[in-house]
């Protein structure tokens, strides 16, 4: 099978292994070339993956079946919709499925429309005056969010980014005079995880649980980033994530996918569920509407059930299984001196990648360029997969040794320490 891979990250990186591996004849556009995903494929085409006309007419070039849309930003310009309108099916959502990510106050009323469980209070203001009331009517902490895509980076929390509700109601009134209108909704303290499934628009498979790091560096500390790592477990559950929380937390995913197709805007491809696991049930922070970066390379390198296979079941509408082998994985970014504030570019990286793999880790390329020089975002990960977590994280580190270069990356992602931390961070909160 012919299938076209949309994007030229780590998360592409990790989806083009699976697919090659699965059996698939790999063609890819993206706006630069991976060197990792250069040498899976048979051709790669240069072009912004928001060029939909120009994407397509490397599609049609070639001559794909099917298209996989690996990043946001294609799917907000109805990439799929264009795809499958010209005769080529696509792995991901169209473009007013797609509101799920690109739109947050979409999202919220769906949640609220039909009752869906995980939904958090939430307003849409437009009016800087209402936003003011209602803010001080509230009375609690709150969270203030743009509505469109951000990246993980536009979001500020009263207690964490912002000092209180008075810094809050400022920071909204910033947004609604940049882009007309703000959302506001309470503030949830927990545990962050991720929940990634597969869903053919009515069928609804879960991937393993993970959880993300995205704050630049050690101990939770600095700005929030794409997410500098990311770990899961071998029973494919969280050590703080119980089994009542799972099922919670599944039943939200689901009962989305339904509320989607009850919508008249139907869902297919990947959903991705960002939760907060609170004191009495997981709530939903956000959905995204394709894999996770770094949480694609936790779940796509152990899955056992052929990617194509996968893929070719969402577009028929005929998904049937995805089964995952039962191993811990731990990715490390490594990112260049800077980010994410003010990275350096242009710097060049040495990669052993034949000593990598003789510590048993994986690399996979994000952000650098075919000469390895960084291009100013994370610029590779290295991954470790083994029978629990603690040789997963170990390996993951042993291959982080052999890259060298003006780099720098979290060390405490997957370790002990730092998921003891979130487990007693729980504990308290449910006073355990």
């Amino acid at each position: 099978m012919k299938v076209l891979l949309v994007g030229g990250g780590g998360r592409e990186n990790a989806i083009a292994e699976a697919l090659v591996n699965g059996g698939a004849e790999l063609y890819v556009v993206a706006r630069h070339v991976n060197p990792g995903i250069k040498r899976l494929c048979r051709d790669y085409g240069l072009a912004r993956e928001t060029d939909v006309g120009k994407v397509l007419a490397y599609a049609e070039k070639w001559g794909v079946e099917l298209a996989f849309i690996g990043p946001e930003a294609p799917l907000e310009k109805g990439i799929v919709d264009v795809f499958e309108e010209n005769g080529i099916p696509a792995v991901g959502p169209s473009k007013e499925a797609a509101r799920l990510e690109t739109n947050k106050a979409f999202a919220r009323r769906i949640m609220e429309k039909y009752e869906i469980p995980g939904r958090k209070l939430f307003r849409v203001f437009t009016d800087v005056g209402e936003m003011r009331s209602w803010i001080d009517d509230f009375g609690k902490p709150v969270v203030v969010k743009p509505l469109g895509l951000t990246g993980g980076k536009g979001v500020k929390v009263v207690g964490y980014q912002l000092r209180d509700n008075e810094e809050a109601k400022e920071y909204a009134k910033a947004l609604i005079e940049r882009d007309g209108k703000v959302l506001v909704e309470e503030r949830t303290d927990g545990v962050e995880f991720t929940f990634q499934v597969f869903t053919d628009g009515r069928k609804v498979i879960p991937m393993p649980l993970a959880q993300d790091y995205p704050h630049a560096y050690e101990g939770d500390a600095g700005p929030i980033t794409g997410g500098m790592g990311s770990y899961s477990c071998e029973d494919h559950l969280l050590p703080f994530v119980t089994e009542e929380d799972y099922k919670k937390a599944f039943e939200t995913l689901k009962a989305t996918v339904e509320a989607m197709r009850k919508n008249g805007t139907p869902y297919k491809g990947i959903l991705y569920g960002q939760f907060m696991l609170a004191r009495d049930e997981p709530k939903i922070i956000e959905f995204n509407a394709r894999f996770g970066d770094p949480e694609a390379m936790n779940v796509l390198p152990i899955l056992k059930t052929p990617l194509p296979e996968i893929v070719e079941g969402i577009v028929d509408g005929a998904l049937k299984k995805a089964e995952f082998e039962k191993k811990a994985t731990v990715v490390k970014y490594l990112a260049p001196k800077g980010y994410p504030t003010d990275p350096i570019k242009g710097v060049r990286i040495e990669i052993r990648e034949d000593k990598i793999r003789e510590e048993g880790a994986r690399v996979y390329y994000a952000s650098v360029d075919e000469n390895f020089r960084m291009l100013g975002s994370r610029a590779l990960a290295v991954v470790g997969i083994a029978g629990s977590l603690e040789e997963a994280e170990r390996i993951a580190s042993a291959g982080i040794r052999h890259v060298r270069g003006e780099i720098f990356h979290r060390a405490d992602v997957g370790t002990r320490e730092s998921v003891e931390k979130r487990v007693r961070i729980m504990k308290e909160l449910r006073g355990e």
